[in-house]
């Protein structure tokens, strides 16, 4: 895993600062502490830091094809490498290393651009063509791996993060009020755009060509939701998936340093240990993370379970709300987007123990968005269920579902309420469900006039509606389950849950994989009928059928928890004077986003029972990353 940045003159006549690349690469040598290299001709300049896991020796970046033609930085890992390396080879190509690296060079030769729908794995890359003067960019299917790029109408700049594209004084820091309130809506940021006007993310499944002045953005994949009718057998499917996930995770576990696997003690982390363990004879590490004091799910008994069975040398880790607090501002300038993602300071501090011991880590993200594992899926299916059943009395059912809620220990069904007399698409954000949250139900109470007015109502729902829309193409009469699965697969996955996976571990030099979401895992998925994923109570059903001979019985039939971060807790005991302090600061109220009543009147509701724990740590973050990203610039030029 590694680091990459670059900039590219668009007049194809001005030279690139090497001094510009220096400082770019700085600020992002914890991707890469391994190496560091540069290539420069005429108005291109490409730089890269390397963190050495396969061809240790002979694999530095940037890499160049026979005749120096081709150039590319690189980062990420491409698990069928040997098979196109020995399809190029045969078609003459002459290799000079065993590194994943050159295959994508060499396949560039062949394929030009859509060289990218060969590879299998998780890449962002940037290749200069010295004799078209062509720069490509890409990114991964499923966005695994993050791409930043800026057009600022004279250059084109890309790198891994954020920060590296701030180096440039041309980069104006400039924030757009329309991304705040989409961050405020869903708690973070899909789509392409950031906080930061004009600096972009690629898309997931997406290349960019920058040639004669001009720049392109094409798709490359799609996942399409067809089901198969191969898979009726529930008893066959099980076998193929088995077969599958076992040779994907015997692909992921390539490397010529060691591996481990993040045990987080529910189904999907022990499915990965349980095809590793199968895979090697060398005894596998795993980690795991607990929090001090109590109120929160402790899911470290049934990592141990998984741990003991497997026979693996676990380490655990546990951390308290004085290290989760310490590390917010690490967090948030790690993250480079207010995310409301508290678990990802807890995959910070695991991945950092995991570091003392391995360097490249499997997990099992992404079990949820395959094989359908949210229990907001179950509850929504069984809502749309029920509001065919009721036909025209369905205008009773917000009713009903509101008295069901009163019910004690039935509370948290709340929330669907709302959602009786609303069709899927004007709901369904994301498995958030945002569009009824207390940011969009009282937010002319808690935003200014003058923010309000910078904000494009209605856009934040296109992006959810324009999904559907593309889901809807596939197939006449799409299932519901599908429906939220494509959504979160291209918002709620990349923007959320894979930005923090990819930023906490790089933050400790540790390069993460998730075999979950190789992408021809994805494509089995979505070609199951929607009930071997989902079929009443049961989540995951074909995941937890396959695996129910291979993994503890008490792991199979928990509880879904999630990594339980005891934020409730936190927030409204030992962080609230610190979130108290910071929101309601003179330059936090000063920046004319938020009325001063109106956040004390959330922090007093919260302060109640932490129902809104997640709205307050949003505003904490966001907070917090205007006074690192803009805030400590101002300080740096005045």
């Amino acid at each position: 895993m590694c680091g990459i940045a670059g900039k590219l003159h668009l007049d194809g006549q001005q030279p690139v600062d090497s001094g510009l690349i220096d400082r770019m690469l700085a600020v992002i040598a914890h991707r890469g502490p391994d190496g560091t290299g540069k290539y420069f001709s005429g108005p291109v300049g490409l730089g890269h830091r390397r963190l050495a896991i396969i061809d240790l020796s002979t694999g530095d970046q940037p890499m160049t094809n026979e005749n120096g033609t081709v150039w590319l930085v690189y980062n990420g890992e491409i698990y069928n490498f040997p098979e196109l390396r020995k399809g190029l080879i045969d078609k003459g190509h002459k290799f000079h290393s065993t590194s994943d690296t050159e295959v994508i060079i060499h396949l560039y030769e062949e394929y030009g651009p859509e060289c990218v729908r060969r590879l299998q794995g998780m890449f962002a890359f940037a290749l200069w063509d010295d004799t078209a003067k062509r720069l490509l960019l890409a990114r991964d299917r499923v966005g695994i791996k993050p791409l930043y790029y800026v057009n600022t109408g004279k250059a084109l700049l890309f790198a891994s993060e954020i920060k590296a594209l701030l180096c440039d004084p041309t980069v104006q820091r400039e924030v757009d009020p329309a991304i705040i309130h989409r961050f405020l809506s869903f708690l973070y940021l899909p789509g392409d755009q950031t906080l930061f006007r004009g600096i972009r993310k690629l898309e997931p499944g997406h290349y960019l060509v920058a040639q004669q002045g001009q720049t392109t953005c094409r798709p490359y994949w799609d996942l399409y939701f067809q089901p198969d009718g191969h898979h009726r057998d529930l008893d066959q499917t099980c076998e193929e998936l088995r077969g599958l996930m076992t040779r994907t995770v015997r692909e992921h576990m390539i490397s010529d340093v060691p591996v481990g696997v993040l045990l987080s003690g529910g189904v999907d982390s022990t499915v990965v240990l349980s095809c590793a363990a199968r895979e090697t004879s060398k005894r596998i590490s795993t980690f795991t993370i607990g929090f001090e004091g109590e109120e929160f799910d402790d899911e470290r008994p049934f990592a141990r379970l998984a741990a003991k069975q497997f026979g693996t040398d676990h380490h655990e880790i546990t951390i308290s709300a004085e290290e989760f607090s310490g590390f917010l501002p690490a967090y948030v300038r790690h993250m480079e987007e207010p995310v409301c993602e508290a678990p990802a300071i807890a995959l910070y501090y695991v991945t950092k123990l995991a570091r003392r011991h391995v360097t490249v880590v499997l997990s099992g993200e992404g079990g949820d968005e395959a094989f359908g594992g949210y229990q907001t899926y179950r509850n929504l299916l069984l809502l749309e269920r029920i509001k065919r059943a009721a036909g025209p009395l369905k205008g009773l059912l917000g009713t009903g579902v509101g008295w069901f809620s009163g019910i004690n220990g039935f509370g948290k069904f709340r929330k669907y309420a709302p959602l009786c007399n609303t069709p899927m698409p004007g709901y369904y954000y994301s498995r958030v469900g945002t569009p009824f949250s207390y940011f969009n139900s009282y937010r002319g109470e808690l935003c200014t006039p003058d923010f309000q007015a910078g904000i494009n109502d209605g856009s934040d729902a296109r992006i959810v509606k324009q999904l559907f829309a593309q889901v809807d193409g596939q197939v006449p009469r799409q299932h519901p389950l599908n429906r939220m699965l494509y959504v979160d697969t291209k918002t709620w996955l990349p923007d959320d849950l894979l930005i923090k996976a990819d930023k906490m571990t790089m933050a400790n030099s540790l390069e993460l994989r998730v075999p979950l979401l190789d992408h021809l895992m994805l494509e089995f998925a979505a070609k199951l009928p929607a009930h071997f994923k989902v079929k009443g109570w049961t989540t995951k059903r074909v995941l937890k059928e396959a695996f129910k001979g291979w993994i503890p019985r008490e792991v199979l039939e928990r509880r879904k928890t999630g990594l339980p971060v005891p934020l409730k807790r936190w927030m409204r005991d030992n962080l609230a004077d610190c979130v108290r302090e910071t929101l309601l600061s003179q330059r936090a109220l000063g920046r004319g986003y938020f009325r001063k009543d109106a956040v004390e009147q959330l922090l007093r509701r919260n302060a109640v029972d932490g129902a809104l724990m997640k709205e307050v740590f949003s505003l904490l973050t966001l907070e917090m990353w205007h006074a690192e990203f803009l805030d400590a610039s101002q300080n740096q030029t005045n």
